[in-house]
């Protein structure tokens, strides 16, 4: 039998066939996929092969062989830094719920994410989420950022979980579409799953006021079938978000605006760090890009999984 995994807790898997039938499965033995040293071997979104166990007493099933991926989100925990997680695969656009503070998310995280979307294919687009509770101010900042996003060619909208505004707008783009939606705890995925699809009722937490962070409510990622024709995939908050198998000459490629630049830089071969005539640092001096992108993939480049965390956003 074939079917979706859609949901994951570590141990069992629960798998849905195209004729709806839900099973829960177990793996047999070890899965070496493609050489990926990864914690959780099967993913949500993963289509599978498994037989049932006529063994047990409860219908349950054996998962017995992982079709190929189209893509997947892949990070590398930065407490444990040899293991990685597949958070998701087979993804047709990813949301990156993005908030000012009550949790504050930096630019090198939502860069860092940026860039594994980017160098697997899957469309991202930032949902910048609470505007009902900011000041002015902090609109101005959200404004901003989503502004300098837009300018790279990334699509950017504000919305409130809370007070539904916008969401709409999500709603439209997500039919049709295995949306995955992701982001720190606390930014209020959750929340906006609920309000996409009230008769899910996933649970959710307050941030917590003295760490100023959000609370795990979701433990394990999970994909429900909407009532509009759309897929989603909850996942558990992230704190950090290593990147995973790249090689330093193509993460400049993950930079959309550096990409474009790649041609006119005296070297081919161009790192953009200390080589010469780099079209890239010349455009940086010209104020033509935007020095929190650069600071990132310098971070990147330099292999800093564990400090980026501490940085606030790069004023220019």
């Amino acid at each position: 039998m074939t079917g979706t995994v859609y949901k994951s807790t570590g141990s069992w898997y629960t798998v849905k066939t195209d004729e709806g039938a839900s099973y829960e499965c177990r793996i047999k033995g070890k899965f070496r996929i493609q050489g990926i040293k990864s914690t959780n071997p099967v993913a949500v979104g993963d289509v599978v092969d498994f037989d049932l166990d006529k063994k047990s007493d409860v219908e349950t099933g054996v998962i017995t062989t992982i079709h190929d991926r189209e893509n997947y989100i892949i990070r590398k925990s930065v407490n444990l830094s040899k293991q990685t997680h597949i958070i998701a695969s087979n993804i047709d656009q990813v949301f990156l719920l993005v908030t000012l503070n009550n949790p504050p998310t930096f630019t090198a995280f939502i860069d860092r994410f940026l860039v594994t979307a980017e160098a697997y294919g899957i469309k991202a687009i930032l949902l910048f989420n609470k505007v009902d509770v900011y000041n002015q101010d902090e609109l101005l900042e959200i404004k901003y950022l989503a502004a300098m996003y837009r300018d790279i060619g990334y699509e950017c909208m504000g919305i409130s979980a809370l007070e539904g505004n916008n969401l709409d707008e999500v709603k439209a783009k997500m039919i049709g579409k295995v949306n995955m939606f992701t982001g720190h705890s606390g930014v209020g995925k959750s929340t906006l799953v609920n309000a996409i699809e009230p008769s899910l009722t996933i649970k959710t937490k307050a941030i917590s006021e003295q760490h100023m962070q959000g609370q795990h409510t979701t433990t394990f990622a999970e994909m429900y079938d909407l009532h509009f024709d759309a897929k989603i995939i909850d996942t558990p908050g992230i704190k950090g978000f290593g990147i995973v198998d790249m090689e330093r000459e193509e993460i400049g490629n993950y930079f959309p605006e550096f990409y474009e630049l790649k041609n006119e830089c005296k070297f081919n071969n161009c790192l953009h760090l200390q080589e010469p005539k780099c079209a890239v640092k010349n455009a940086l001096d010209n104020d033509e890009l935007h020095w929190s992108r650069y600071k990132s993939y310098q971070q990147i480049m330099e292999g800093d999984q564990e400090h980026y965390r501490k940085d606030h956003y790069a004023q220019e």
